[in-house]
């Protein structure tokens, strides 16, 4: 399809102003005008349209979004495979999550339960419907005035069943560095425990500010979290309760096996955490572990300083030798 601008029509949808723009793709804010209903318009890159694999993630995604019918997950109305490739969706009202964090900063603690909680009621019915997203992140979550989310944008969702698609380019297929789960990192595809451990980093970013694993470059980050340990959250926020810190750090675990089992655990957990004693969620063993982690960190700097000090130290004692002899 050739490159739209406001004013353009697309079938029977009067595009009214570009929303986003990706590598692969394009989202328009558009009228229909058979119901007069705003909607959302994605349209790929001509270059992206030419290639069969992305053709085809496009058509499951739009499959996906026909599947879904939940409130608090995008619905995709219409989808059209012929000459002009576009994926209608419902138009929803509100500021992306990340819009929020820019222009808020850490968010209450109530607050981010409360949202976490929302993203879970949504994750569980996906995941009942055999969808993983697999790119969960504050820009694909809309938060509307109520606090109420809509979970969007499944461009790289998994469905059960379905054969494994392979994007050309390392980004589309990987997801976003700074959510990616262990196990993707590692090149498999990721299950409903992924979207969890999404999750658990987007708790961490909107309780602290800034997300768990930092890095200078994408591969970086994505490596940091085979390597390293996120900075306990109650170090960078005091107001977190050691059971919302154990409940994170069990979201962020490595090993898929050992975070909850699937979102109406976690979301229980984040209803109940005042509730929770130190045993049941096993604060004690758990922050041990990760100060030990900590404390080893520290030692680890301290021994390279102590290292890049040694040859000054050296020639201080050469010098005083010197002197005396």
């Amino acid at each position: 399809m050739k490159q739209l601008n406001p004013g353009d029509q697309v079938d029977r949808y009067h595009i009214e102003s570009i929303v986003a723009s990706g590598g692969m793709a394009s989202i328009f804010r558009a009228n229909d005008l058979c119901t007069g209903r705003l909607v959302a318009l994605k349209v790929p890159r001509l270059e992206a349209e030419c290639d069969p694999v992305f053709y085809e993630r496009f058509n499951r995604e739009a499959e996906i979004g026909k599947k879904l019918n939940h409130p608090a997950v995008i619905k995709v109305l219409d989808h059209n495979r012929g000459k002009n490739l576009y994926l209608v969706a419902e138009w929803v009202e509100g500021r992306s999550l990340r819009q929020i964090l820019i222009e808020e900063g850490r968010l209450p603690l109530d607050r981010a339960v409360w949202i976490a909680m929302e993203i879970c009621v949504a994750l569980e019915y996906m995941h009942g419907q055999g969808v993983v997203h697999r790119d969960l992140k504050p820009e694909n979550i809309i938060i509307d005035s109520e606090d109420g989310i809509k979970i969007i944008d499944f461009g790289i969702a998994q469905l059960a069943g379905a054969r494994r698609l392979t994007f050309g380019k390392f980004s589309e297929l990987m997801g976003s560095p700074d959510y990616i789960s262990p196990e993707q990192v590692k090149g498999n595809r990721g299950d409903a425990r992924s979207d969890l451990f999404a999750l658990g980093v987007i708790l961490y970013e909107m309780l602290t500010g800034h997300a768990p694993f930092s890095g200078p470059t994408p591969l970086a980050i994505m490596n940091a979290r085979l390597l390293n340990h996120p900075v306990p959250p109650r170090e960078v926020n005091p107001s977190i309760s050691p059971q919302l810190q154990e409940i994170l750090y069990r979201a962020l675990e490595r090993d898929p096996k050992n975070r909850y089992a699937n979102a109406r655990e976690l979301a229980w957990e984040l209803s109940h955490q005042d509730s929770l004693n130190v045993d049941q969620v096993n604060v004690e063993r758990r922050t041990e572990r990760m100060e030990e982690k900590q404390d080893s960190a520290r030692s680890r700097k301290l021994f390279y300083a102590m290292l890049a000090l040694l040859p000054a130290v050296v020639l201080v004692l050469l010098l005083v030798v010197a002197r005396r002899a």
